[in-house]
């Protein structure tokens, strides 16, 4: 099969983008003819040059991630790994898809959009009144905890705000909750139930969090599998992923990020549709303690959206 692994493209994630698509075109030569092509202005000749079967956007954030690239190649008529428009676009919108995951009763935290042409100060006073002092700022639309500011014991907010609003578009701030990180992958081939695959820990050294270079710098973080939580508090994860993945319209693949509070009390914080791939990255591990190799997790994408056709 000849498979198309785009990659890079202009996000800020872009370099993370290129790092995953390298594995995976890596893994899929080994039973397929992968070719490598760059999100670029040239992304069309080289798709009409290689004429795939199918196409493997390893992608994130903006535009690849968001539904933009997904709506693209289905006007191409191209088969592709991964969600369709609506659910990558829902799912890229961290403030639109706690909605629907509060309207299926989904444990998810308070939270506050901040519109993208608002004053920092304003903003900021709105934030303490609603939500106190201790948050966490993010930029709604962004990935890989770009522009994220952990407020811990409370401070200057403005300055937070500034670098998560200059990144583009709105701001999602929630409170600040202490516990563990965990994740949940979800496998969804096309044509079979989704699983998931076992909920993993994420433990970073002391005084640090899961921040960019916490997520790709080998030995920066440890990941435990299962995570050292009671088994009821396990399974209602892996419950809770895949109902999340279930609501947004997710297939093929997804991954679910919570906070676990030491009384086992869950926060979903959001879906990502396009997880990474890199060597540091949480879904393949999942994969792996599942029992599917990693050349074996992208050989079964890539057929899944085979089986699945042009949207």
């Amino acid at each position: 099969m000849k498979v198309a692994v785009l990659a890079g493209g202009s996000s800020p994630e872009a370099e993370v983008s290129r790092s995953s698509a390298a594995e995976v075109a890596k893994a899929l030569t080994t039973r397929h003819d992968a070719l490598l092509i760059e999100l670029d202005a040239d992304v069309t000749a080289g798709l009409n040059a290689f004429q795939p079967d199918v196409v493997f956007p390893v992608l994130h954030g903006p535009p690849g991630e968001d539904g933009t690239v997904q709506g693209y190649l289905e006007i191409l008529g191209l088969p592709y790994v991964g969600s369709g428009v609506h659910a990558s676009a829902v799912g890229m919108d961290k403030g639109v898809a706690k909605d629907l995951f509060r309207r299926v009763e989904l444990p998810v935290c308070a939270d506050l959009v901040i519109d993208a042409d608002c004053a920092p100060e304003p903003a900021a006073q709105r934030i303490r009144a609603v939500l106190g002092e201790r948050v966490v700022i993010k930029p709604t639309c962004q990935g890989s905890a770009l522009g994220v500011t952990l407020v811990a014991n409370g401070g200057d907010l403005c300055a937070p705000l500034e670098a998560a609003l200059s990144l583009g578009g709105d701001v999602l701030v929630e409170p600040y909750i202490l516990g563990c990180e965990v994740t949940v992958g979800v496998f969804h081939p096309e044509g079979s139930a989704a699983t998931s695959f076992p909920p993993i820990e994420i433990r970073t050294p002391d005084g640090t969090w899961y921040d960019y270079q916490h997520r790709y710098t080998p030995g920066y973080s440890e990941h435990l599998i299962p995570a050292r939580l009671p088994e009821a508090t396990l399974a209602e994860l892996r419950r809770i992923a895949l109902d999340a993945h279930d609501v947004l319209g997710c297939v093929d693949l997804s991954r679910a990020d919570f906070i676990v509070t030491d009384n086992d009390e869950i926060s979903l914080l959001e879906v990502n549709t396009l997880p990474g791939m890199t060597p540091t990255s949480l879904y393949p591990e999942g994969a792996t303690a599942s029992g599917m190799s990693f050349d074996a997790l992208v050989d079964a994408l890539v057929r899944s959206a085979m089986r699945r056709g042009p949207r």
